[in-house]
């Protein structure tokens, strides 16, 4: 894959990501970016994401809600979803999951990876 050329603007995308621990949308990171880059486009901003996914820098969440989350933190784990606000969180207990042969019978393809979400009622929408 060919190497991004610099970009200021992807480069606030990526400097934002990777300063934040939550899992924002893309709406979400062009908020945030816009007080550096007031004239910035949300087209912009779903593009500079899309390059970051594509080339590994960012990877791209969905929890089936139909809105996709962005995270800088390549390495496995795995995820709480509140069902109520819609915040997504890291979880940091460890979650063993094994998958039995079995259950891949018919599948002829070859997995690569796998993410594991889990739902609830986060602790601020409990209060």
């Amino acid at each position: 894959m060919a190497s991004l050329n610099y970009s200021r603007q992807r480069e606030a995308v990526l400097r934002f990501m990777k300063s934040t621990k939550t899992h924002p949308t893309a709406e979400q990171v062009y908020k945030a970016v816009r007080e550096d880059f007031p004239k910035i486009s949300l087209a912009t901003v779903y593009r500079n994401l899309n390059l970051l996914v594509e080339h590994g820098q960012l990877r791209r969440l969905n929890s089936g809600n139909g809105v996709d989350h962005f995270d800088a933190v390549l390495t496995a784990h795995n995820h709480f979803v509140c069902r109520q606000c819609g915040r997504m969180f890291d979880l940091e207990a460890q979650v063993e999951v094994q998958v039995e042969p079995t259950s891949l019978e018919g599948f002829s393809g070859e997995m690569e990876e796998y993410q594991l979400f889990f739902y609830g009622i986060c602790q601020e929408c409990k209060k």
